[in-house]
C-alpha cells in the first residue's frame, strides 16, 4: 500500500458495541462472505461479552475498530479457530468493516495493530481463513505478509476457502 494508513484505534468491546456491530453488519455487502446477513442482536451481545472475557484471560480478542472520530466501524482481532476442520485450535486473525469505510486502509491498519498485540501476548503464529472469492481480504493478507498455506472446501457452505499463515 503506497498511501498512509488511517488512524485507527482498537478497544475491548463494550455492551454498546453489540448494537454498533449489529447495525454495521446489517448490510448484505458486509456479510457477503459471512452468511449474507447480520445475526440477531442477542448474538452480538453474547459475542461482545465473550470478547471481554477472552481479552481479560488471554490479552487479545475481537476488538471494536474505531475511526479517527471514535466511531465504531467494525471489528478486528484474534481468536482460536473454533471448527474441527481447517486449522483447529490455531489463532486466527480476522476483520469485518462497515461498507462506507472500505478501500481506505482501515482493515490493514487495524490488522497490523492486531499482529502487534497478539505477538505481545505470546502468540507465535497466526492464520487467516478467507473465502477464495473475497479479493479485499486476500489483499489484506498479502499486505500483512501472510502466505497461502492451504485451500479447502468448507463443510457446510461448500465454498472454496484459503488458509493464510504468518509466523510472528
Amino acid at each position: 500500500m503506497n498511501r498512509a494508513l488511517p488512524d485507527v484505534r482498537l478497544r475491548v468491546p463494550t455492551d454498546e458495541d453489540a448494537f454498533a456491530w449489529h447495525r454495521i453488519f446489517d448490510d448484505p455487502d458486509v456479510m457477503e462472505f459471512h452468511g449474507g446477513r447480520a445475526a440477531e442482536l442477542s448474538v452480538y451481545e453474547e459475542l461482545t461479552a465473550r470478547q471481554r472475557r477472552h481479552d481479560a484471560e488471554h490479552g487479545f480478542c475481537l476488538w471494536t475498530m474505531l475511526d479517527e472520530d471514535g466511531r465504531a466501524i467494525g471489528f478486528t482481532g484474534a481468536q482460536p479457530w473454533p471448527q474441527t476442520w481447517g486449522p483447529a485450535g490455531e489463532i486466527e486473525i480476522g476483520w469485518r468493516l462497515a461498507r462506507d469505510h472500505w478501500g481506505k486502509g482501515y482493515v490493514t491498519a487495524a490488522a497490523l495493530l492486531t499482529l502487534e498485540r497478539v505477538r505481545a501476548a505470546g502468540v507465535q503464529n497466526v492464520v487467516a481463513m478467507v473465502n477464495a472469492r473475497n479479493e479485499r481480504s486476500i489483499a489484506v493478507t498479502r499486505r500483512l505478509g501472510m502466505e497461502l498455506a492451504e485451500t479447502f472446501t468448507t463443510p457446510v457452505s461448500q465454498q472454496v476457502g484459503h488458509c493464510y499463515r504468518l509466523a510472528l
